[in-house]
């Protein structure tokens, strides 16, 4: 179902068309362009209130700026469904998100107009900064580089290694700072606060008004202009004589903060930002979901990505099953985490701006003093709760499995070299669907298997993520410990089980078999049982082995396959290379077993988005990718008999 887009968006197929719009139509395309994302996610879901925030500065961006030649680089990239509407991608955004089709995130091989690719967050202004500082070195004087950043983004410790940077570049770079007090969650931390005491600061407000009626002024003084802008300095220098601002004492030139909401100011501020020099930040005041009720006077985390509902009544649709589901592995963490911190008052959680996400916000509403949103700042949870691991209390760090290659370095120093037993529980392992590449966790296995004072495992189902937590939180020497698991449902909808300690490094055989044998590794094993099941039906009995731990490996496990069974195929929704499947293949060189072994996993390969199933399928170890090596290799057992 194509959505007919309003009479002026109909019109614009790239920037360029923007431009011949008169300055006064721009309010109609502003509720058009809202409207079209209303219609558009409210079938076919995706990120939603962050777009609808921005709309008013995505048109006043576009229409001032000249990209592609000018350089507009989006944060993290939630809200830029506006932009890419306006680049170009109007007749595809139906696609968005879904298979083969175009991206949630800019994406540089799919537009001009998508300058740097995103989806962790705080990267624009050093991006931003380093094509400023490539055009001055070109002598491009003219050229124009624009980040725009929220305020949440703005919490990640990169971000403040750009404004720093940028503050001595004498680059000639603008950062719109897109102020919602909202990430996906809300905004916590001292910057939010210094955010909030600015917009409100009785001194700013006393002073912007008469900052802009000078800025207001300025294209009439032509070669004057700068005169007019040492003049806004020094108000902003006497202004500030009453109240520091960061911002200015980083060396960047603040303006704001303005009603990001009100497109001919925006319109008007950003051409005089044009004609000033040098690194600068615009402080815009948004409300996320603006323009669509629910969503605006809603719960924010809800409406950021809700899936799709209904545009009149705001009802967002929920799945009707008629069996018992499983729960979500985040939510079995969530609720797991909470019971054993009764259990052992030495258990502290921490998460970097994701508690709905993870489920941290079970532990954080009934234990506010033990769960911890630290922020988007992996690099500080890690060694945040290595320290918390120095004082002998137990940890568990909760991060994305694609965000904590943020946070690596920080394992490998802050925790492994001292030998901290931090507990890090790694959410979205593997494919994570319709977010795509920038969100896969591909490498998890891969990175922490390498390291020493590591433990690396994964749970096939429910209860083994709760034995695996329970078995973390006891005491033991030196050794971080980290659980993977993947984005949405296991398998058992009764899964409240007894805790029980699992031995760290010790596998479990759940199917004797001839011939052929299956290891696994976490809940992508379930597609075994499946295959397993399906051939046995047909008289072909093949072993399935569930290893749970990648390093330990558990040897007496591994030496009883390798005398058994000659063929070998290795199932991990991991990457290929260095992952589970090169263990096991180490293993057999280091014992020299002899053995033909296939891994099946995620390939040397960016995997673009899609449905989960779609892209263990596309990547050949799905149920059939599966099913099809094991016929393969029996047939070539058959053909040698």
């Amino acid at each position: 179902m194509l959505i007919t887009p309003g009479p002026l968006l109909s019109q614009i197929n790239g920037p360029a068309d923007l431009k011949s719009l008169d300055q006064a139509q721009l309010v109609q395309l502003c509720q058009e362009l809202r409207q079209f994302i209303i219609d558009n996610v409210s079938i076919y879901g995706g990120h939603f209130g962050a777009s609808l925030g921005v709309t008013e500065l995505t048109v006043a961006v576009h229409y001032v700026f000249h990209a592609p030649y000018d350089q507009i680089v989006w944060d993290v990239g939630h809200q830029a469904y506006g932009h890419k509407i306006l680049s170009g991608r109007r007749d595809q955004f139906h696609t968005n998100r879904q298979y083969k089709g175009i991206s949630g995130f800019p994406k540089r091989k799919e537009s001009e107009y998508d300058t740097f690719g995103v989806g962790h967050s705080s990267t624009s202004v050093s991006a931003a900064l380093g094509m400023a500082v490539a055009s001055k070195y070109k002598g491009l004087e003219d050229k124009q580089h624009v980040a725009i950043i929220g305020d949440g983004a703005l919490t990640g410790g990169i971000a403040f290694e750009g404004l720093n940077h940028a503050g001595v570049s004498d680059s000639n770079l603008l950062i719109i700072l897109n102020d919602n007090c909202m990430s996906i969650d809300p905004n916590v931390g001292a910057l939010k606060d210094y955010l909030t005491d600015i917009t409100t600061s009785q001194t700013y407000n006393r002073f912007k008004d008469d900052v802009w009626n000078l800025l207001g002024k300025l294209s009439k003084f032509g070669k004057n202009a700068q005169e007019i802008v040492s003049k806004v300095d020094q108000a902003v220098k006497s202004a500030l004589l009453s109240q520091s601002n960061l911002f200015e004492s980083l060396g960047l030139r603040y303006f704001g903060p303005v009603d990001g909401h009100d497109v001919d100011h925006l319109v008007a501020v950003m051409k005089d930002l044009k004609n000033i020099k040098g690194p600068k930040i615009l402080h815009c005041v948004t409300v996320k979901g603006k323009g669509y009720g629910p969503a605006e006077t809603g719960n924010k985390t809800t409406w950021h990505a809700p899936g799709t509902f209904d545009k009149i009544t705001g009802e967002i649709h929920k799945k009707v099953h008629e069996t018992p589901q499983a729960p979500k592995y985040q939510d079995v963490f969530g609720h797991t985490l909470l019971e054993l911190a009764k259990m052992n008052d030495k258990i502290m959680g921490i998460t970097p701006a994701m508690p709905s996400g993870s489920s941290m916000n079970i532990m954080m509403k009934a234990m506010p003093e033990r769960a911890f949103d630290v922020g988007i700042a992996e690099q500080h949870a890690v060694t945040f709760s290595a320290g918390l691991a120095t004082q002998g209390l137990i940890p568990f760090c909760n991060i994305y499995s694609s965000f904590m290659q943020r946070g690596y370095d920080q394992v490998v120093h802050d925790v492994c070299i001292q030998n901290l037993p931090v507990n890090f529980c790694l959410d979205r392992a593997g494919f994570a669907g319709a977010d795509g590449p920038t969100h896969h966790g591909a490498y998890d296995i891969a990175y922490f298997r390498c390291l020493p004072n590591m433990i690396v495992s994964a749970p096939m189902n429910e209860e083994e993520l709760r034995n695996l937590m329970f078995t973390a939180q006891i005491p033991r020497e030196g050794k971080a410990f980290s659980i993977r698991y993947p984005r949405g449902q296991g398998v058992m909808p009764e899964w409240r089980t007894p805790f029980e300690k699992i031995e760290i490094g010790t596998g479990r055989k759940l199917r004797e078999g001839s011939e052929l044998a299956i290891l696994t590794i976490g809940h992508i094993g379930n597609y075994a049982v499946e295959v397993c099941d399906k051939l046995e039906k047909q008289g072909i009995r093949i072993g399935h082995y569930d290893l749970r731990f990648v390093k330990p490996l558990d040897e007496n496990l591994l030496h009883e396959i390798f005398l058994k069974y000659r063929k070998i195929i290795t199932v991990e929704d991991g990457c290929v290379q260095g992952g589970f499947g090169s263990a096991v293949l180490e293993f057999m060189a280091d014992h020299q077993y002899h053995a033909e072994v296939k891994r099946l996993g995620i390939p040397d390969a960016v995997i673009e988005h899609g449905e989960q199933i779609e892209l263990h399928d596309e990547c050949g170890f799905g149920p059939a990718g599966i099913e099809s090596a094991v016929l393969t290799m029996l047939e070539a057992v058959a053909r040698t008999v």
